[in-house]
């Protein structure tokens, strides 16, 4: 097949979203699939990319890291006549996304649309946040969810939510998978020496965008806490982003800035040694929608503590693989940091040993496996493309089918977002 993908983050970004496209696109071609990615361009640039096709951007929107793609040229129509697509898969509803319904619709293309995100949680990076507009998004997300062939949830928690909030279209659990091998068999020694982590400390460990939405205020506190008890415990946090000043200014205030380990971004094999230099993966975040660094840890044998989430509760199992907590309070997340602290080692080589057999079920192989079985149920359900003029006017018919349904989802997204009354589920 050939796949074009759209997505408004993409490599080098570091984050979720371009993290799960580019291990799809590379799992896909690896089995012969032909992969077209449609990305913003960011400011540092890739060297030599193969089929990717970057659209001007507005770089570091708002104060973020996140590029916004500007209005597009017709370079993008030239290179995806050559490419000659099989199917169209976006992966946010508005900006490029409303890029791949028109594509889907003037070529008579199916469209998958992945939910990646609980966009309301996100808000915060848009001027004027409010109320009103985590509706809107909400019902954005929904309405355009609704104009695909099929949605990808990357959880069953999350394909439940949608089809509490509305969404008739198709949803299949699509989680993105671990490929096992990056994550094994790392030297956590060279990591602890690296970043001065004494060998016999228990390390605290997160990997991430040090962002507002993850929650890491929440997880620190509780990381100061364990620390208070315990004079050998170390925090590793692996990441940047806007909070990082913050975090480094709390622990400074509580005189635990020795114990505090934040290390940057890391890729690679530096990324696996640093998992592997960790004792338990700390994770508080609830806006995710699949955990994707706590398949991570786990590949590397790291046990999680998370708080119960959606993305967290497909993933971890309460005292098999870590802990996962109902009541979203500091004291239960330091109790849990400290019931993993006190097991023996015994009881912590199955909990390691059961973290690892989780990751195996999440691989990619597997979640690229049942992705591309919806592909090709979707493909086989059109027929090729017609090339006779009565067909190019149906198609120009269809793109302006598309901007119509582009127009009525916005405005009656913000309508519905404006209504105090509004349920939160979608009317289409």
């Amino acid at each position: 097949m050939n796949i074009v993908m759209l997505t408004n983050t993409y490599l080098p970004h570091v984050g979720g979203v371009a993290r799960s496209v580019d291990a799809f696109c590379r799992e896909y071609r690896k089995r012969g699939h032909q992969v077209l990615v449609v990305a913003p361009e960011f400011s540092e640039k890739i060297e030599n990319e193969k089929d990717v096709v970057r659209i001007h951007a507005i770089q570091n929107f708002n104060g973020s890291d996140f590029s916004v793609a500007l209005p597009l040229s017709g370079e993008l129509t030239e290179q995806l006549d050559f490419f000659e697509p099989d199917l169209v898969h976006s992966h946010h509803p508005f900006l490029l996304g409303m890029t791949a319904l028109r594509i889907a619709r003037s070529r008579e293309l199916p469209l998958v649309f992945t939910h990646h995100t609980l966009y309301e949680r996100y808000t915060h990076y848009v001027p004027a946040d409010s109320e009103a507009l985590k509706r809107f998004v909400i019902e954005l997300a929904t309405r355009y969810s609704n104009l695909a062939s099929m949605v990808f949830a990357p959880s069953e928690s999350v394909a439940d939510l949608l089809r509490e909030r509305g969404v008739k279209s198709p949803i299949e659990a699509v989680p993105t998978g671990v490929k096992l091998e990056d994550y094994q068999n790392g030297n956590g020694h060279a990591a602890r020496a690296q970043f001065g982590i004494p060998e016999k400390a228990f390390v605290v460990g997160h990997l991430g965008r040090l962002a507002e939405e993850k929650n890491l205020g929440f997880l620190s506190e509780a990381v100061l806490e364990l620390m208070k008890r315990n004079s050998d415990v170390h925090f590793m946090v692996v990441g940047a982003g806007p909070m990082q000043s913050e975090i480094q200014n709390l622990f400074s205030t509580h005189g635990m800035s020795d114990r505090l380990h934040l290390t940057g971004t890391l890729q690679g094999e530096a990324q696996r040694d640093a998992y592997t230099a960790m004792n338990v993966f700390g994770f508080s975040s609830t806006s995710e929608t699949q955990g994707m660094v706590l398949t991570e840890a786990m590949a590397a044998g790291v046990p999680v503590v998370a708080l119960d989430a959606s993305g967290c509760r497909e993933v971890v199992d309460d005292r098999i693989n870590g802990r996962l907590l109902l009541k979203h309070c500091p004291r239960e997340l330091v109790a849990a940091l400290q019931w993993v602290y006190d097991l023996p080692e015994t009881e912590y080589v199955k909990l390691s040993d059961a973290a690892l057999s989780t990751a195996e079920r999440f691989s990619m192989e597997n979640c690229a496996s049942v992705a591309i079985r919806h592909y090709e149920s979707l493909v086989h359900q059109h027929w090729p493309l017609d090339d006779s003029l009565y067909a190019q006017w149906m198609r120009l018919r269809n793109m302006i089918g598309a901007q119509w349904e582009i127009l009525e989802g916005v405005t009656g997204a913000a309508t519905a977002a404006l209504d105090p009354d509004h349920s939160g589920k979608s009317d289409t």
